[in-house]
């Protein structure tokens, strides 16, 4: 397999952080809230690496990607991974978003649509609503002590920066808090193919991914046995010897070759 690529390109004010990996057609990877390319994406990355030329990021604040003077928000995020790609000379792209990256990858899909040629989104939402009961409530109070201790541990790995972790968890929390639901219209503006999959336990309700895919015109759906992120190895919830990251990238892979 080709070596991988590793850089950064001067986005909007950011240095943002890049991976290549593998040859073939472009397969975007955004990560969640407080992760990183390889907490998120650890397990399912060379697997896809097998078949696509995978372009993983990380975004603002988050590991190696630096930060701007401003709140984080999915529309910012969404621009900064389409400068990215224009900077890597990528114009047409399959884009997979997990959790807050599925927010962004949705935004993407809005704002820039040329770009996306289909969208994976895993584990997201566009309502309030569509978390479980008492997510939002618990947000209210939630410290940088309840932030996964993985989540820190592997961030810290990448920037040794107790300050740079508490700014990313910050804004995290409080673009969570401040979110503001998104239209049924603004949904059934995605044009581009769209595959929908969550959990049966996961914090996004099946019911709620189940609605988002009726509003997405001709939109795949899968809900899997598991919980947030377990089904991609996601490192706070991956199962040791689970076969689940291997049936989900098989699944998304016959979505995205069909």
């Amino acid at each position: 397999m080709k070596e991988a690529i590793r850089g950064y390109a001067p986005i909007n004010g950011i240095k943002m952080y890049y991976e290549i990996h593998g040859v073939g057609s472009p397969l975007v990877l955004i990560h969640g809230g407080g992760s990183t390319i390889q907490t998120s994406f650890g397990k399912i990355l060379p697997l896809f690496a097998q078949h696509y030329k995978v372009v993983a990021v990380e975004l603002q604040a988050h590991g190696h990607t630096s930060d701007r003077d401003a709140p984080e928000s999915f529309e910012q995020d969404a621009d900064d991974v389409a400068a990215l790609l224009k900077h890597l000379s990528i114009n047409n792209a399959n884009i997979l978003g997990f959790s807050n990256g599925g927010n962004t990858a949705m935004r993407i899909a809005m704002r820039h649509p040329q770009l996306v040629n289909k969208l994976v989104l895993v584990s997201c939402f566009y309502k309030r609503e569509g978390m479980i009961p008492g997510f939002f409530d618990g947000m209210k109070y939630t410290t940088l002590e309840n932030m996964p201790e993985l989540l820190k541990t592997y961030y810290l790995q990448i920037n040794n920066n107790k300050q740079s972790l508490l700014t990313m968890f910050t804004k995290d929390r409080d673009r969570m808090l401040h979110f503001e639901d998104w239209s049924d219209d603004e949904l059934g503006s995605i044009k581009a193919p769209a595959f929908l999959i969550c959990a049966d336990r996961d914090v996004v309700t099946s019911e709620h991914t189940v609605k988002m895919s009726q509003l997405i015109p001709d939109a795949w759906l899968t809900i899997l046995h598991g919980t947030h992120g377990s089904f991609i190895g996601e490192v706070c919830s991956a199962e040791e010897g689970s076969k689940m990251p291997d049936l989900t990238v098989g699944i998304i892979q016959e979505f995205l070759d069909k």
